[in-house]
Parts: structure tokens; C-alpha cells; sequence
């Protein structure tokens, strides 16, 4: 597709597009996989840790809802002075201080060191997230945009593929070395990758396609008459204005809940995988950890398709909310096969699929429906309500499985949060907020994504 604007000559869009992802989507998914990494290998280093240290069930989940204290804590403050300093410093201040608290962890050798660790690690990654997402709608429309979120949380499960085989042979080849426990070696080793990507992205990232040196002046030009004239379509529905704007819309409030289920199903996807494949009968740490980058394999590719679906039909809501529902039909099936450990693999592979779709097509909705610096807010807002579910759910099932000694009720709970979730975004967010739906803009959106 070439576009001609008053604010420049034509330039083809496809290319222009193509040259733009190349250039930031790489290293934005890399700080998203290491990220998720650093987050969620706990799963992994649980296996052995809880036995070292004489933790319970009870006191592992209550760590991992900690970690999202100190995220809801800091988040929407952390989005708040991004909008005025910029993503590249804001990205930056992240990644590192994040590292520094992961390798920090392998101190943690009672519950209280052990709470803290994961509540500084919420608190250091605050912000990223949401970050990320607002950063991408400073360089792509929103018909080019749940794309490039696809990309994106492609980090989601490149870091499932990665991550527990990574961690799996670190605790298995490095236990003991220098007086360190397996577990220790994994936060130590899996702290270097985000403090080097931190460096990355201050050398490469600018904030904004007019400060891009690499861009042409036409192409500049090009970017910033699409996004205008995206903002345009959008304004009879969309709300602008400032930050504290979009904290004032009932309808984020509405998309916060909704996060609350999509919130759920991650901690029961990244969280407890290890855990439902070890209650399979698969006791060997590295063998948890291969079979558990199984499910995001298959993720991958039906993320990317829903993703691109979704900017083809120009249609959001049933694209997230269907995959959510069966992704909860899934977990309600993992209640009742959890002895079998070919069927449990099955279960979770289409619930990884599913939660990866519904993810990535619910958070294009925000910065759709958002639009300006009310962005950057709303879009922290609603993580940070997802963040409440995310905090209290790993607790919730920590404690159902120190009680009952199986995770099946707490999957079935979860499954009906995230159930609910699918149900409030269907009747709390109409088609025609997101002014996608209608008339001229469907005509003007789809021609971007067939260009």
C-alpha cells in the first residue's frame, strides 16, 4: 500500500512498516522474554527450593502474589512518569534494577527474605508491560497494532520454550558448584540477560519515529500522518486528554476487570505448569522443565493467527473473550485428568494457545480505546486491577493445596474468574467504543492491513 498525505510524498506503507518492526520488535521482544523469565522461574526453582528451605505450598504462593504487590504498588506511577520522561529511560530503569533483584533472590533463604525478593522484584518491573504497549502505539496505527502486540507477546511463550528447559539444566548441571544450591545458580545466572538488554535499549530506542535518525524525513512524515489520521477516526469515541482522564472512564474500570481473568489464567499457566506436570507423576526437574516448554510451541502459532484474524475482521471483544472461555474449559479439564500425564500435556497446550489469543487481542483494546497520554495511565490501570487477581489467586491456590493436597478446586475457581472476565467484556465494552466496527473507519483500517 502507498499513501499520499498533505504532509509528505507516498511512501509505501508495507515497506515502511516492515522496516519499523525490524528495527524495535526484536529487541522489545527479547527484553519481554527475559522479563517473563526472570518472573515466573520460580515456577521452576520451586521444585527444589520449597525442600531446601522447608517452605510449604502456602508460603511459595503467597511470594508469588507478592511479586504483584509491589507491581499494582508501583505501576500506574511508574506509567505516569513514562509519559513524561519517555519509554527508552523508563524501559531502561526497569530492566536493570530488575536483574540486579533477580540475581539478589538467590539470597533469599528464609520466608522473609524470600517475600521481599519477590515483592522488590514486582516493584522493579512496574511499568514494563504497559510501558511496552504504549511505546508500540507510538510507532504503529491501531490497524497495524494487535500485529505487533502478537509480536510481541510472542515473549510470552518464547519465554515458556526457553525458560524451563534453560532452568531445568542450570539447577541440573549447577547444583552445588561453589558452595551455590541449584536454585540459586538459576536466579544468579538468569539475571545477566535483562541488565545487558537494558544497555541495548538505551544505544538503540528512541521514544518517538520524529527522533528515529534511521527513518527518513519522509518516512517520519508517513508514520506521524497515519497515526494522526487513526487518532481522527477514532475521536467521536476514543478518550484523549490527559492522564488523570482515562482514571476517570468507567469503561477502563470495566477492561481492569475483565484483566482480573486474563490475570488468573496466566498465574495458572506460568506459575503452576511445573507443578500439574510434577502431580502428573514426572518427578525429574529437567524433564518438568522440557515438558513445560511444550504448551507454548503450539501458542505461538495460533497467537499469531488469532492476532492477525483480529486486524483483519477489525473485531476485538469475541476474539478475546472465546479464547478465554476455552481456555477455562480447559483448566476445569485439568481438575480431572490430573494423573495422567499425556492428557494433563494436551490440556495445557490449548490452554496456553488460547490464553496467548485472548491476551494478545484484549490488550489492543486499551490503546484502541485510549488514545493520547490518557493512554499511558489506562493502560497501567488496567493492569494494575489484573495485578489485584494476580496477587490474590497464587495465594488462593497455595492455600487450597496446602489444605486439600491437590490443586483441582483451586483450578476450578480460576476457571470461573476467568469465565467472568470473558462475560464483562462482552457486556461492558460495546463494539462501537472501540469505533472500529462502523462505516469509514473499517474501510480506512482494512486497507492498512491489506497494504
Amino acid at each position: 500500500m502507498t499513501s499520499t498525505s498533505p504532509d509528505g510524498p507516498a511512501v509505501p506503507r508495507d515497506p515502511l512498516y516492515r522496516k519499523v518492526a525490524l528495527r524495535i520488535m526484536p529487541l522489545l521482544l527479547g527484553c519481554y522474554v527475559v522479563s517473563f523469565i526472570d518472573r515466573t522461574n520460580v515456577g521452576v526453582a520451586q521444585v527444589r527450593l520449597k525442600a531446601d528451605l522447608g517452605f510449604s505450598e502456602g508460603v511459595y504462593g503467597l511470594a508469588v502474589g507478592l511479586f504483584f504487590v509491589g507491581f499494582i504498588l508501583f505501576e500506574v506511577p511508574s506509567n505516569m512518569l513514562l509519559a513524561r520522561i519517555g519509554a527508552r529511560k523508563t524501559l531502561v530503569r526497569i530492566m536493570l534494577s530488575w536483574g540486579v533483584i533477580t540475581m539478589l533472590t538467590a539470597l533469599a533463604t528464609t520466608p522473609a527474605l524470600f517475600y521481599t525478593a519477590r515483592f522488590l522484584l514486582g516493584v522493579a518491573e512496574a511499568g514494563f508491560f504497559p510501558g511496552a504497549l504504549f511505546y508500540l502505539a507510538q510507532w504503529f496505527p491501531s490497524a497495524r497494532r494487535t500485529r505487533m502486540t502478537a509480536l510481541f507477546f510472542l515473549g510470552v511463550p518464547l519465554s515458556g520454550i526457553v525458560g524451563p528447559p534453560l532452568s531445568g539444566w542450570i539447577m541440573h548441571t549447577l547444583g552445588g558448584a561453589f558452595g551455590l544450591k541449584d536454585w540459586q545458580w538459576l536466579f544468579v545466572l538468569e539475571a545477566l540477560p535483562p541488565i545487558l538488554l537494558g544497555l541495548l535499549v538505551l544505544r538503540f530506542f528512541q521514544d518517538k519515529p520524529a527522533e528515529a535518525r534511521w527513518l527518513g524525513e519522509d518516512e517520519r512524515r508517513a508514520i506521524a500522518a497515519d497515526l494522526a489520521a487513526d487518532q481522527d477516526r477514532k475521536q467521536a469515541g476514543a478518550k484523549h486528554g490527559g492522564m488523570l482522564r482515562a482514571l476517570k472512564d468507567p469503561r477502563v474500570y470495566v477492561l481492569g476487570l475483565v484483566s482480573c481473568g486474563c490475570y488468573t489464567l496466566a498465574n495458572a499457566v506460568s506459575f503452576w505448569t511445573p507443578l500439574v506436570i510434577n502431580s502428573s507423576g514426572v518427578g525429574n526437574v529437567l524433564d518438568i522443565g522440557l515438558l513445560a516448554a511444550i504448551p507454548p510451541v503450539l501458542g505461538m502459532g495460533v497467537m499469531l493467527l488469532v492476532g492477525r484474524h483480529s486486524d483483519r475482521t477489525m473485531e476485538r471483544r469475541w476474539h478475546a473473550a472465546g479464547a478465554e472461555f476455552f481456555a477455562a474449559a480447559c483448566l476445569v479439564g485439568l481438575s480431572f485428568v490430573s494423573g495422567d500425564p499425556y492428557l494433563v500435556l494436551v490440556l495445557l497446550a490449548l490452554m496456553t494457545a488460547a490464553h496467548y489469543s485472548g491476551l494478545t487481542v484484549f490488550y489492543s483494546i486499551p490503546s484502541i480505546y485510549l488514545s493520547g497520554p490518557a493512554a499511558a495511565s489506562g493502560i497501567a490501570m488496567v493492569t494494575t486491577m489484573g495485578s489485584l487477581a494476580a496477587a490474590t489467586s497464587p495465594a488462593l491456590l497455595g492455600w487450597i493445596k496446602t489444605t486439600t493436597g491437590s490443586l483441582d478446586l483451586g483450578l476450578q475457581i480460576s476457571a470461573g474468574v476467568v469465565v467472568l472476565g470473558g462475560i464483562i467484556l462482552l457486556v461492558g465494552i460495546p463494539a462501537r467504543a472501540l469505533r472500529e466496527g462502523t462505516g469509514a473507519a473499517v474501510g480506512a483500517a482494512r486497507s492498512q492491513v491489506r497494504g
